[in-house]
């Protein structure tokens, strides 16, 4: 109990999908004066801070705060994962005692936006950008050709992922794209990169989010019941997805999840809720599998009978996920969000009895991963 970690305060933005009137790091600002009131607190009581996308120096003198702590890791869209991870060694640790973790981008208005260009002397710029990929749609074709070779998955199949997490955000008031959706409608919408049609991709979107944590001996005493951090896990694997150990399935997925796992002295069959980061279409599938709550090659049909569907066993990307409900270019602060949401028991589209949640992150092509174990109460 004395080691217990809780997230006391998440909020998002206080609007998502186009916001052009604010910058990227007024996003940062609005996320944090939402999460600081969430949980009661304000930027005085900050000493601890992690961002990725903008800089923590930048972000500390914009807000106000000599944080005695700060993490700047920058791995991608699960770098908030991350984040959670190394908040809660460094609580532990005493360095800190309340961390605020920010994110925002302005990936559709591009307001204030840094970039995320391969140098061409990396190691990606070298041996991949000059054979003709155009960012992650065509990058993410490789490992997901692959996949559906390895294992007969079909398009149809690809494209009932994008069917079922819209059918979950026409049940959030937040989500960008509402409209229920039909195989025909995905596999008929614009070819981006094979098998990749427009459907099968994520939004672009303004926005962001932030997290507050603390110790135990704090959580008890703010304004919102803490939700528990249980176990926390994270890895990487390569910059390059032509050099995956295994194009069919995610080593930084298997060893960010064992980790979070075995943290927190569960496994799948315990998880009430999950969230798998879905930039495109086949990541749920990677997700499902790599994390064990399915066999390979046994995701494509465990979505397809309806198992990761409102009213299904295992609900999965209950915000609409990144193919409906958000993506300002890093998606995994919102997965988190939503987590904590479903904890507190105050999602849109809440799940009944769920007391255990897990988020899962990607970081590039399949290049990072964090996990994240979080429960509404502690074992």
């Amino acid at each position: 109990m004395n080691e217990a970690i809780a997230i006391v305060g998440a909020a998002e933005t206080t609007d998502l999908g186009k916001i052009p009137h604010m910058s990227q790091i007024q996003l940062h600002a609005d996320a944090a004066r939402n999460t600081l009131a969430d949980c009661g607190l304000g930027p005085g009581d900050i000493d601890g801070i992690a961002t990725a996308g903008e800089s923590p120096v930048n972000l500390a003198h914009y807000l106000g705060i000599t944080p005695a702590w700060v993490d700047g890791t920058s791995v991608g869209g699960c770098s908030f994962m991350v984040h959670v991870r190394h908040a809660a060694a460094a609580l532990r640790a005493g360095l800190c005692k309340t961390v605020l973790i920010t994110h925002g981008e302005s990936g559709r208005s591009r307001v204030g936006r840094g970039g995320f260009a391969r140098p061409a002397a990396s190691l990606s710029g070298q041996f991949e950008m000059p054979f003709g990929p155009v960012g992650p749609p065509t990058l993410f074709t490789l490992p997901v050709m692959r996949y559906l070779h390895t294992y007969g998955v079909t398009e149809e199949q690809l494209a009932q992922v994008a069917v079922v997490q819209r059918d979950w955000a026409g049940r959030n008031p937040r989500a960008y794209m509402r409209d229920p959706i039909s195989v025909d409608d995905v596999l008929g919408s614009t070819m981006i990169a094979w098998p990749f049609r427009k459907l099968m991709c994520c939004l672009v979107t303004d926005g962001g989010g932030a997290l507050v944590l603390t110790t135990a001996d704090r959580a008890r005493d703010l304004r919102r019941p803490p939700v528990w951090v249980l176990g926390t896990g994270e890895a990487v694997e390569t910059p390059m997805v032509s050099q995956m150990e295994d194009l069919t399935s995610s080593k930084a997925f298997r060893l960010a999840s064992a980790q979070a796992f075995g943290e927190a002295g569960i496994g799948p069959r315990d998880v009430d809720h999950l969230m798998i980061y879905d930039a495109f279409a086949h990541l749920p599938l990677y997700g499902l599998e790599d994390l064990g709550f399915v066999g390979r090659g046994e995701a494509a049909a465990f979505i397809g009978d309806g198992h990761t569907a409102p009213g299904g066993r295992l609900p999965l990307n209950t915000n609409g996920g990144g193919l409906s409900y958000a993506h300002s270019g890093m998606y995994g602060m919102y997965a988190l969000q939503e987590s904590v949401r479903q904890m507190r028991g105050v999602a849109p589209a809440q799940i009944e009895g769920a007391n255990l949640s897990v988020a899962h992150g990607v970081g590039g092509m399949f290049a990072a991963s964090g996990t994240v174990v979080m429960s509404r109460e502690l074992p």
